[in-house]
């Protein structure tokens, strides 16, 4: 068994889905609000190590056997894909419905059909009842929606503003506060489509209160680097020829070799 094809062939799967999400966050590149995603790689045994207490069965492999593994042990594997919540940039549209948060860790809450998510594109809309909502129709949850279930409501031709810390005024009145939610375990957040996060329990999320985080007429650019992503398309797309150059060696110059010493063999 050529041990060595494995591990270029397990290296080279790796570089093509690490492609696949470097792809992903450069198609996002001029996406609202649109937060990047980043890989771990790790190997197998790292991970076999991990979680190896939780496995069904004991780890019978003999002692003798764990030399020959031990490079397949090595191959290159995602551990883990996470997405980074940095603050991208703050672009004026002169909007008064677009809502720009300042924070990299707060979010929209909106209500969809599959249940309340959170959103950190504050693009909004007023629908023809009346409710602010997202461009995908989602109503924006205001932060006493938990107490009433009623959404934010804008009369038609009225003037909708904004202070700071996400508190509505419409022509002069007040008109609620947007439920700007935040938590302590961001990791946990589950990317979905149209840029919606989903969350495990609304018990884990909390209102911001008074903090200096919304930015009304603005919107929030993605953080995505185009540079750095650029630069990471073109190692993971060299790792991939190198890759395909040692199953290439294998395949051809290895057994080649070893077909010709094996024939030429006496017994």
């Amino acid at each position: 068994m050529q041990n060595g094809y494995y591990d270029a062939t397990g290296g080279m799967v790796t570089q093509f889905n690490r492609l696949d999400v470097i792809s992903n966050n450069l198609a996002n590149l001029n996406t609202t609000a649109f937060k990047r995603d980043d890989v771990v790689i790790g190997d197998f045994k790292r991970i076999f190590e991990e979680y190896q207490e939780q496995m069904p069965i004991k780890d019978n492999t003999k002692e003798a056997a764990k030399f020959l593994n031990h490079t397949l042990d090595e191959v290159p594997h995602i551990v883990e894909q996470y997405t980074k919540y940095d603050q991208g940039g703050l672009k004026a549209t002169g909007n008064n419905l677009d809502f720009a948060l300042k924070r990299g860790d707060a979010f929209f809450m909106v209500e969809t059909p599959q249940g309340l998510r959170l959103t950190q594109d504050g693009s909004f809309v007023i629908n023809d009842e009346g409710t602010l909502t997202t461009k995908e129709g989602y109503p924006v949850i205001p932060k006493d929606y938990f107490k009433n279930k009623q959404y934010i409501k804008v009369p038609q031709d009225a003037s909708l503003v904004s202070d700071k810390s996400g508190n509505l005024f419409v022509n002069g009145e007040n008109a609620g506060k947007f439920y700007i939610a935040t938590t302590d375990d961001i990791k946990s957040l589950q990317k979905e489509g149209n840029k919606l996060f989903k969350f495990q329990d609304v018990n884990d999320l909390q209102d911001l209160g008074n903090d200096d985080v919304i930015a009304q007429g603005f919107v929030e650019t993605s953080n995505i680097n185009p540079v750095s992503e650029m630069v990471g398309l073109i190692e993971a797309n060299r790792m991939v020829e190198m890759y395909q150059k040692v199953m290439t060696a294998h395949m051809n110059d290895v057994n080649q070799d070893a077909i010709n010493k094996l024939a030429s063999t006496k017994a």
